[in-house]
């Protein structure tokens, strides 16, 4: 499994961004002749994005996603988010959300031997980044087939201008938060930018959505929101999976729900190959 680094000029964003790139064009897999050859593309892709205080090397630090996408032929893209929500910032001129769910697929499928496929085309991410998987991957339903969800941040919602009086860090302060979502946070929240809104209008227009993998530990502090999605989704008959599991908001639990959440992908062309972890002795 390839492991890339490159920088690129975000016309979006107005700057040049780091990502971080697991391709598996570099594996070996025997021929019909038993001779080791390189695999072949195109290659199904989960974009994975980061939490709030990350960067596009949490992933690779936090979990064991290159061996797991190695073993799936998975390629795995992995932006840089900042703190941004991955909304689009009209007022600061930084467009996160069109950033993700265009700009980035297109310089990556040009880039790089990807699907172009939306059933072999995924997004997924955790707290802020759960989040953002969730809202970009509805709102750009025509590129994504699903959207993995772990421990979301579903701030954006009714009341979400109710700010705490005494901030106890940056992310509730009135500053942030407008930056984030807006100068607006009580339409912020009865906009797109709540899922359940965008679910909604998205079922009025007959839309088919991605399939949605969502899961949360039992001693994380974000369950009671997601549990409030989860019972939405139900009540909305979208077809779904929520899983809750024994951990909090910790890396111990993303690493073990990122590949159940691996296996709960339909991914399909998936085998070992000659790699360091995998070598056949005569």
């Amino acid at each position: 499994m390839a492991l890339i680094r490159i920088n690129f000029m975000a016309a979006s964003l107005h700057r040049t961004v780091p990502l971080m790139v697991c391709l598996p064009t570099d594996k070996l897999v025997p021929d019909e002749q038993g001779v080791p050859r390189p695999i072949q593309g195109p290659f199904a892709t989960l974009y994975l994005l980061h939490g709030i205080l990350g960067s596009e090397v949490d992933w690779i630090s936090g979990t064991r996603i290159q061996r797991w996408a190695d073993e799936r032929n998975l390629a795995v893209v992995m932006p840089a988010g900042e703190n941004s929500f991955y909304t689009d910032h009209p007022w600061s001129g930084e467009t996160y959300s069109q950033f993700i769910g265009q700009e980035l697929i297109d310089f990556t499928r040009r880039t790089f031997p990807l699907s172009h496929q939306r059933d072999q085309t995924f997004i997924g991410g955790l707290s802020m980044g759960g989040y953002g998987a969730l809202y970009n991957g509805l709102k750009f339903h025509d590129i994504f087939g699903a959207i993995v969800s772990l421990s979301a941040g579903l701030n954006v919602r009714p009341g979400m201008e109710k700010l705490p009086a005494k901030p106890q860090w940056f992310a509730e302060t009135a500053a942030y938060q407008h930056g984030v979502f807006g100068p607006d946070l009580a339409a912020a929240g009865h906009s797109e930018l709540n899922p359940q809104v965008l679910v909604t209008k998205l079922l009025a227009a007959h839309v088919a959505l991605p399939a949605i993998f969502m899961a949360i530990g039992d001693q994380d502090g974000l369950k009671p929101a997601n549990d409030e999605f989860d019972h939405f989704l139900t009540a909305k008959k979208v077809s779904h999976e929520y899983v809750v599991g024994s951990g909090a908001h910790e890396w111990d639990f993303w690493d073990r729900y990122l590949l159940k959440a691996l296996n709960w992908l339909p991914l399909t062309n998936q085998g070992a190959g000659v790699n360091s972890g995998h070598i056949k002795a005569n």
